[in-house]
């Protein structure tokens, strides 16, 4: 159990760290950062706490709870890598792609 417990430490202890930088995005202005914090606030609670409980307690069905935590940790991800994906990185990319192939 003390292996569940440390998995749940490490994610909570990254996805804290992802926080700041969600946090640093929105002072930014960045639109998509803001529901990207509460679904790291939701992941960290969920899967986090659910392996803690998990760890402490031994009630194994508290496991069937973590996949939601990490659904939101994965949305929360796609949310903060949205803004680099946009149309208009996408065509600095190719530019930038193809003016070196140029040289």
């Amino acid at each position: 159990m003390l292996a569940t417990f440390e998995t749940g430490a490490r994610y909570h202890m990254f996805h804290a760290l992802a926080m700041f930088g969600a946090a640093w995005l929105i002072s930014r202005g960045v639109a998509p950062a803001r529901p990207a914090a509460w679904l790291l606030l939701a992941g960290m609670v969920i899967f986090s706490g659910s392996l803690y409980a998990l760890a402490l307690s031994g009630v194994r069905g508290l496991g069937a709870v973590t996949p939601i935590g990490g659904l939101c940790f994965l949305a929360a991800w796609a949310l903060l890598a949205a803004p680099s994906i946009s149309d208009a990185a996408v065509a600095g990319v190719l530019d930038d792609l193809y003016d070196r192939s140029r040289l």
